[in-house]
């Protein structure tokens, strides 16, 4: 199974910028899809980007323009631009990756235990 490690959190003021991180570790084959989910107090778990093994990518349009997705395949890593961070940007994050143990193997979804992010002044 892939363990998820996430870092770079923190407080940070509007219009400031974050560099989110994420380190795959643990018996793999291969991941394929990563991705970074946000959840704010009272609502739902939501998407905000994803990013292939090939490095095609998904933005939320809410973070569109704002936030980019990208990895190091080399590094099993993801990572978050979020630049021009907004108070409604304020949430748990989390990474997530979908990843197989052999080359046959069903795909498996791994998460992180999130990192906090808070846009305030």
């Amino acid at each position: 199974q892939v363990q998820l490690v996430e870092s770079g959190g923190g407080l940070v003021q509007p219009g400031g910028s974050l560099r989110l991180s994420c380190a795959a570790s643990g018996r793999f084959f291969s991941i394929n899809t990563m991705g970074w989910y946000r959840q704010a107090p009272g609502k739902e778990r939501e998407m905000v980007a994803d990013i292939t093994r090939w490095g095609r990518t998904t933005h939320a349009d809410s973070v569109k323009g704002r936030f980019t997705i990208s990895r190091d395949n080399a590094k099993n890593t993801v990572y978050l631009q979020m630049n021009s961070l907004k108070p409604e940007d304020t949430a748990i994050y989390y990474c997530n990756a979908i990843s197989q143990i052999s080359r046959t193997s069903p795909s498996f979804l791994s998460w992180g235990q999130g990192t906090q992010v808070t846009v305030s002044s």
